[in-house]
């Protein structure tokens, strides 16, 4: 074999090996994007995924909270309800005389145990002023006996009285069911101690274990 047959063996050795290694390159750049592509078609699913899991617990929480407000709504709704039944149940305190009488007596001595003051304000219903100044006297004196001090000097305001009882000529106008508000001579202290302010006391108090009762009904 001469020195030329030796040459285009070479060379075609050359370009055998140039095209497998340029067709290696292909397959390995083919299978790259092959690879790439699929990593990719994945991580976009991966992500899709976590988007719509994540709007479904943002929507199961959306659905949650609304339930949780209507249950809440229909529990102020019951306990108002129950607060109004109430209210009109104050009314009928008031019709029995001789029990107002001596509910306002309490009502007062109440207060005066509260307030502590040798001289106050008092503020009634115009509709209370008679029944009010029928029991001063003996309040005064269950007061000094119970807080071992002088009979106070009360002073019954008969120029501002308490809001009327509440009417269906005036129902949205103020109101009040009964009872007594007493002041320092200052009016720097006041203790409202009328029938209403008792009952808003009263629910403030009782409105936990209310509200726990609503809970237990509508589980």
């Amino acid at each position: 074999m001469n020195d030329a047959d030796v040459s285009k063996q070479i060379q075609q050795m050359v370009r055998f090996i140039r095209q497998e290694a340029e067709e290696k390159a292909n397959e390995i750049l083919v299978s790259a994007e092959e690879e790439f592509n699929i990593e990719k078609l994945q991580l976009v699913e991966a992500e899709k995924k976590k988007i719509r899991q994540e709007y479904e617990r943002k929507e199961k929480q959306v659905q949650l909270n609304a339930s949780r407000i209507k249950v809440l709504q229909a529990q102020d709704d019951m306990v108002n309800s129950m607060k109004d039944g109430a209210g009109k149940e104050l009314l009928n305190v008031s019709q029995n005389h001789h029990h107002y009488k001596n509910l306002l007596k309490d009502l007062i001595v109440q207060s005066l145990l509260r307030l502590k003051e040798p001289a106050v304000l008092l503020r009634c219903r115009k509709d209370d002023h008679n029944l009010v100044e029928s029991v001063l006297h003996s309040a005064k004196e269950e007061y000094a006996k119970k807080a071992n001090v002088f009979p106070p000097e009360i002073i019954v305001d008969h120029d501002i009285y308490l809001p009327p009882a509440p009417s269906h000529h005036n129902a949205h106008g103020l109101s009040c069911s009964g009872g007594v508000v007493l002041a320092s001579r200052d009016g720097k202290i006041v203790f409202e101690n009328s029938l209403d302010a008792r009952l808003d006391v009263a629910f403030r108090k009782k409105l936990p274990e209310i509200r726990k009762l609503l809970v237990g009904q509508a589980v």
